[in-house]
C-alpha cells in the first residue's frame, strides 16, 4: 500500500511540473544578416504588465545588454506586490514568432508572453498577469 501511494505522489508531482512546461522554441537572432535593426528597437525600453482589467500595472524594462539566462530585465520596486512572480525573474528572452519569456534565476521560462495579433498576451494567466504592453506615451 505504502509503494502505491509514494507512486501516487510522484506522478502528482509530475502532473503538476509539466503543466508549466513551455513549447521549446528557438532564440530569434537579432544580428541575423539582413534584418534591419530597427525591426528589433520597439522591443527594448518600458513595457508593462498589466492584469485583465488593466487595474494592476507595473512597469519593467527590457535592455539590449545579454546576461546568463537571457538579457538584462529591471522590474520596478511595486511589481513584486501586484505581481508576486516577478520577484522570481531575473532575464528575458526573445524566441521565434516573436515571443518573450521571462526567466528565473535557474533560466526556466516562468511566463511567455505570445503576439497572436497587435498585442502580447501572457501564458500561464494564472499569475494574474494578462498581458504585456507598451506604455502610453505622454
Amino acid at each position: 500500500m505504502r509503494l502505491i501511494l509514494v507512486f501516487l505522489a510522484a506522478l502528482a508531482m509530475s502532473a503538476s511540473a509539466s503543466a508549466q512546461q513551455f513549447e521549446p522554441l528557438k532564440p530569434m537572432d537579432m544580428n541575423f544578416p539582413g534584418i534591419d535593426p530597427s525591426v528589433y528597437a520597439d522591443l527594448f525600453g518600458p513595457w508593462e504588465l498589466r492584469d485583465s482589467t488593466g487595474k494592476r500595472r507595473c512597469r519593467i524594462v527590457l535592455k539590449r545588454e545579454y546576461i546568463i539566462g537571457g538579457q538584462q530585465i529591471e522590474v520596478a520596486p511595486d511589481c513584486v506586490q501586484k505581481f508576486p512572480i516577478m520577484d522570481e525573474i531575473v532575464a528575458w528572452r526573445l524566441l521565434e514568432n516573436w515571443t518573450i519569456d521571462l526567466v528565473d534565476p535557474l533560466r526556466k521560462t516562468r511566463i511567455r508572453f505570445s503576439t497572436p495579433d497587435d498585442r502580447y498576451v501572457a501564458f500561464p494567466e494564472s499569475y494574474g498577469i494578462d498581458g504585456l504592453f507598451k506604455p502610453l506615451r505622454r
